[in-house]
Parts: structure tokens; C-alpha cells; sequence
């Protein structure tokens, strides 16, 4: 259970404990839902929206909602607003447009496949400067719990690409060197944006909804500039239908949601956040898709709900020796049930040195047995 410091009496606690819990279930389902719902759009193969145009509309719905929280508050007057309180607010906006923008350029220099993977990076990127920038401390098992997070979007995204289709749509591979840089600057600004904006909503002392009201504002004048210097010829709202707009009013949700998050609670529990609804997209995708789930897709279930114990728990017990020994059981079934060896070194890297091995790896090792 995530516990939030200075929230409280401990007769409070409870409740709390259930807001937070239905928050950040509602956040994963949330998450977990956007591909799917962006699948079921789709009319003969391709996406009949333009999706700049549904960023700064999730961004004004977001300042809708927080300038309707501020008047509700009623708590509008004592605060001493100057262009240097406001000024910080613009710069997560231009991040995240700089972000936006860079998948698009990157793609000339890797394939899609190799940015899925290697984005998972940004876990990484968060994490470190989560612990120079904000200046808090990791255990070593907590250092452990986000290694597996990043192990465990790699598999996620490792086991969805088709190595088995014919030789015309096979996955192929690609990235160049400067698109490998490119991608690390990616996960380097995501990572940014997230702890900077954390940072400004816990240092400046102003209710969350007056703070979203300046991100949300440029948010809107920023993106909504960036859709019209893109020239598209689709119209603003055109092949907009009612799962559009539902897909919209949850991200703009997604977002109000994080920043109570950022601002009242820890910026890491959103990568956990995010790595959990990866686990919801398969199954949504299996249920309502129709995409078949691969063996791999436990990898990813056991290693989250690994990070989770090791992240939030006082004193995670970690046993690499019982994890040596039945990673070599598992390595006796390699052979037999056709792994390649690029993911047997990542089996062996990230529970190795993940700790705590030996209940993961037997669980596996049962799974190819079967």
C-alpha cells in the first residue's frame, strides 16, 4: 500500500487509504484503455482523427475543469501572483511539445518497434533524476523494484512484435546511431518534464487547481500552436465520433488525477502507474481485440507485482542464490521450448540482479515445465 506523509490523523487514515486506492486503479484502467479505445476507432486500418488536434482540447478541458475547482473553492484571494510565479508553469508544456514532436523525427532514423522498446528507458531517466533533482533517497531494493520496471516494459513490448509473420511483414529491427541518441533524449525530457513538474507544484505553495490553471493554460496556447504549424489537411474535429471524445475526457481525467498525484503524493508511483497499465492494455486488447496473449505477457505481470513488494516494502528479502539455482533449471528447458537467446540474457540479467529470485524464476520455471 502506497502511505502518503502528512495527510492526516491516523483515525482518517482508512479512508485515505481507499481514496488513493481507487485512484490509482482508476489511473491504470485509464491508461491501460487508451490504445484499445484508439484501436477501436480505426476505420479501414488507420486512425480517422487527427490526434494534435486532440491534445490541446484535453489541455483546455483540463483548464475548464481546474478554473471550475478554483471558483468552487471559493479560494481566491491572499495569494501574491507575479510573472515569476507563473513563468515555471510554460516550461513542462514546451517538454512535452519538444517530446511530441521528436517521436515523429525520430522515426526516420529507428523503426517503431525499436522505439517501443527502448522508450521503456525513460523509467530509468525519471528515476535518476527523481533522486538528484528532487534530492530523495532510494533503497537499494527500491533501485532493484524500478530496474524491473524497466525489464518489465521491455518484455511487454518485446512480446508484442510478430517474429513469426512471413519474410514481406516480419519485424525488422532498425535504428542508427543517431537514433539511438535521439531516443535517450527522449527519456531524458520525458523523465524532466515530470520531476520539474513535480518539483514546482510541491515548492510553490498555491492550491493544486490555481497551479493547473497556469499549466493548462499553456498548455493549450503551446500544443494548440504546434497543430497549427503542423499544416494538416484533416479538419479540427474531423472523424470525431463518441469513443473520440471519451477517449479525450480520459485523458484529460488521466491528467488532473497525476497532478494530485505529483503534488500530494510520490512522482515515482506514476511510473508504477504506468508499467501496471501495460498489464491492462493485454487483457483489454485479448477481450476486446481479439489479439492473442503470448507466453511472454506473464513476464511482465510477475515482474510489476515483483517491483511493487520491493518498492514499498520496509524489509524485501533477497535471495540470489535460490535464484541462480533454478535460473539454471530454466536454462535446461531453453532448448525445448524454442527461447531465443536475447531473452534468456535478459531472463538471467533482471532476475539476477532484480534479488528475490527464487520464487519469480520457479515460477517459471514451472510455466515451461507445463
Amino acid at each position: 500500500m502506497i502511505v502518503i506523509d502528512n495527510v492526516g490523523s491516523s483515525e482518517a487514515e482508512p479512508p485515505l487509504r481507499r481514496f488513493w486506492f481507487c485512484l490509482l486503479l482508476l489511473l491504470v484502467l485509464i491508461y491501460g484503455s487508451h490504445t484499445p479505445l484508439i484501436s477501436l476507432t480505426k476505420v479501414d486500418g488507420r486512425i480517422p482523427f487527427s490526434p494534435s488536434s486532440c491534445v490541446p482540447l484535453i489541455e483546455f478541458i483540463k483548464l475548464v475543469v481546474s478554473l471550475a475547482a478554483l471558483l468552487a473553492s471559493g479560494n481566491l484571494s491572499g495569494f501574491k501572483i507575479s510573472a515569476w510565479t507563473v513563468v515555471p508553469y510554460a516550461v513542462p508544456a514546451l517538454l512535452y511539445a519538444f517530446n511530441n514532436n521528436l517521436v515523429v523525427f525520430m522515426q526516420a532514423y529507428m523503426d517503431p518497434s525499436s522505439f517501443q522498446v527502448l522508450s521503456n528507458l525513460k523509467i530509468a531517466s525519471t528515476a535518476l533524476l527523481y533522486t538528484s533533482c528532487l534530492g530523495k533517497r532510494l533503497r537499494l531494493g527500491q533501485w532493484l523494484a524500478l530496474g524491473m520496471l524497466v525489464a518489465a516494459g521491455v518484455f511487454h513490448s518485446y512480446s508484442g512484435l510478430d517474429w513469426e509473420a512471413s519474410d514481406e511483414s516480419a519485424v525488422r529491427l532498425r535504428i542508427t546511431s543517431w537514433g539511438l541518441l535521439l531516443v535517450l533524449v527522449y527519456c531524458f525530457v520525458s523523465g524532466l518534464a515530470a520531476v520539474y513538474t513535480e518539483r514546482v507544484l510541491k515548492t510553490q505553495r498555491l492550491p493544486l487547481s490555481l497551479q493547473n490553471l497556469f499549466l493548462y493554460v499553456f498548455g493549450v496556447g503551446i500544443n494548440l500552436a504546434s497543430h497549427l504549424s503542423g499544416g494538416g489537411q484533416q479538419g479540427f474535429f474531423e472523424g470525431f465520433s463518441a469513443l473520440v471524445w471519451l477517449i479525450i475526457a480520459g485523458q484529460a481525467a488521466n491528467g488532473l488525477l497525476m497532478s494530485v498525484i505529483m503534488k500530494h503524493g510520490m512522482g515515482i508511483t506514476r511510473l508504477f502507474v504506468i508499467s501496471s497499465s501495460m498489464l491492462v492494455n493485454g487483457v483489454l486488447s485479448w477481450g476486446i481485440l481479439g489479439i492473442q496473449l503470448m507466453p511472454y505477457f506473464l513476464f511482465p505481470v510477475v515482474l510489476i507485482g515483483w517491483a511493487v513488494y520491493l518498492y514499498y516494502s520496509m524489509c524485501p528479502q533477497i535471495s540470489l542464490s535460490s535464484a541462480f539455482v533454478l535460473l539454471l533449471e530454466v536454462h535446461l528447458t531453453v532448448n525445448d521450448h524454442h527461447l531465443i537467446k536475447t531473452e534468456c540474457l535478459l531472463i538471467y540479467f533482471f532476475f539476477f540482479f532484480g534479488g528475490g529470485g527464487g520464487v519469480i524464476c520457479s515460477f517459471i520455471y514451472k510455466i515451461n515445465v507445463e
